[in-house]
């Protein structure tokens, strides 16, 4: 299954410390890509940086029309899981959501536009209290990957090596750096 994030309402001013982690969280936990919609260049490389140094296969873009991106993204036959505190219960429509091919994951920053809820195959609550942004991608995609996506290997330049009590780093040298 192809998966991307699409963060919408990021103000570069306000949001750079979330949408970040956003980021982060969507390439650790399984995802393919992140939209960025709006324009934050020094954000954007900072996520493709992590992919290149950590490993993966994880592009991130920013967009200028997040509806014209979800509108593609529904003419190629994917579907819009939308992550709000005001949706239907996750664990109601995560079966039916693991059997489509293509997800493109709605997390907000500021009010949402009322279009998402229209556009979305799921609007989708994380359970009914305020919480995370961030808190929300991360169970919802462990929740996608029943927990799988944990134990995927990245082959990055960097990796840690489990340990229960010292920090074990190990950094690959690239073949065009000798």
């Amino acid at each position: 299954m192809r998966v991307a994030v699409l963060r919408l309402g990021h103000r570069p001013e306000r949001d750079k410390r979330i949408t970040t982690h956003v980021g982060l969280v969507a390439r650790a936990f399984g995802a393919d890509e992140m939209l960025l919609a709006g324009r934050d260049d020094k954000l954007v490389a900072g996520l493709e940086d992590v992919a290149e140094r950590w490993g993966g296969d994880f592009h991130v873009r920013s967009v200028s029309s997040w509806k014209r991106e979800a509108r593609h993204w529904k003419e190629s036959g994917g579907r819009i899981a939308h992550l709000t505190m005001y949706g239907t219960p996750l664990s109601e429509s995560i079966e039916e959501i693991r059997r489509s091919e293509a997800v493109m994951v709605v997390v907000g920053a500021e009010k949402v536009p009322p279009e998402i809820y229209e556009m979305a195959d799921w609007n989708l609550g994380v359970g009914n209290q305020p919480h995370s942004e961030v808190a929300a991608l991360a169970i919802f995609l462990d929740r996608l990957w029943e927990g799988e996506e944990l134990e995927r290997e990245f082959e990055g330049k960097i990796e840690i090596v489990p340990s229960p009590r010292f920090k074990t780093v190990i950094e690959r040298r690239g073949e065009d750096e000798v």
